[in-house]
């Protein structure tokens, strides 16, 4: 089947069978490789986009369900060659490592400063919760956080 797609503000068609994860069109149909497939059970944050503003596990995501909605990944986060302010406070806090769960944790930053500009480290922290990181680089993921809402 056909699916027009909005992603990271540009209008896209694809083919695909229905119940293809939104993750598998970005990755091979988009080449946008900055979601990346972690568990495939959507518990890992490795694979989430925003998706109408909200935080989504797009390995979760059946293509037919993202058609008609906004899709937002970490390469449409950036102006030009300008990096959001999230992914430049990650830059700067040194907030990875491999840098595998890296994407995730940048799409989820944005949509909790996208609701809360001033969040509190608690409210960080339950933002981030959902990503998994085997580097263990949480705290300074929520020091970046923190600089991004400054």
């Amino acid at each position: 089947m056909r699916y027009s797609l909005d992603v990271n503000r540009a209008p896209c068609n694809v083919e695909a069978a229905p119940g293809t994860p939104l993750l598998t069109i970005l990755r091979e149909n988009l080449a946008l490789r900055g979601a990346r497939f972690g568990c495939g059970e959507g518990e890992c944050g490795a694979c989430v986009v925003l998706l109408d503003g909200e935080p989504k596990p797009s390995c979760k995501v059946p293509v037919e369900a993202a058609a008609g909605h906004a899709v937002r990944t970490v390469e449409g986060l950036a102006t030009g060659s300008v990096l959001h302010r999230v992914q430049q406070a990650f830059v700067d806090e040194g907030a990875f490592q491999c840098g595998y769960c890296t994407s995730g944790m940048i799409v989820a930053a944005v949509a909790l400063l996208e609701r809360v500009p001033v969040p509190t480290e608690a409210q960080i922290r339950e933002a981030l919760a959902p990503h998994l990181c085997r580097c263990g680089v949480y705290l300074r993921a929520i020091r970046a956080v923190q600089r991004a809402s400054r």
